[in-house]
């Protein structure tokens, strides 16, 4: 007889019994979210990425100019703001306005 997946996970992983099933779908939603905006980077791009955080162990003045650059720029096409939008409107029980979702529009896109 096969056990479920959630029966499956429950046993390997004991304090995931003690969190409600709507806390473990929103881990899972904003992981899979995650992973779209990471897969924005090709793979050379994220082992890049990874570097750099790695050297500028999480503070953007251990890096040099070129790097903190570098970093922007990779950072930039992540689209964090849209990621944080983005889980924050599927998380909430009301739908969010596209401002608060997307930003505000910049001069060039009107």
């Amino acid at each position: 007889m096969r056990r479920s997946l959630t029966a499956h996970l429950l046993s390997r992983l004991p304090g995931l019994r003690r969190l409600p099933m709507f806390k473990l779908l929103a881990i899972a939603e904003i992981a899979v979210l995650a992973g779209t905006h990471v897969s924005r980077l090709s793979r050379p791009e994220r082992r890049r990425l990874v570097e750099l955080l790695r050297a500028g162990r999480g503070r953007r003045r251990n890096l040099d100019p070129t790097e903190r650059e570098e970093l922007a720029r990779l950072v930039a096409k992540v689209e964090p703001r849209r990621f944080v939008g983005t889980a924050a409107g599927r998380l909430s029980p009301v739908p969010l306005p596209r401002r608060v979702v997307e930003g505000r529009r910049r001069a060039s896109a009107r």
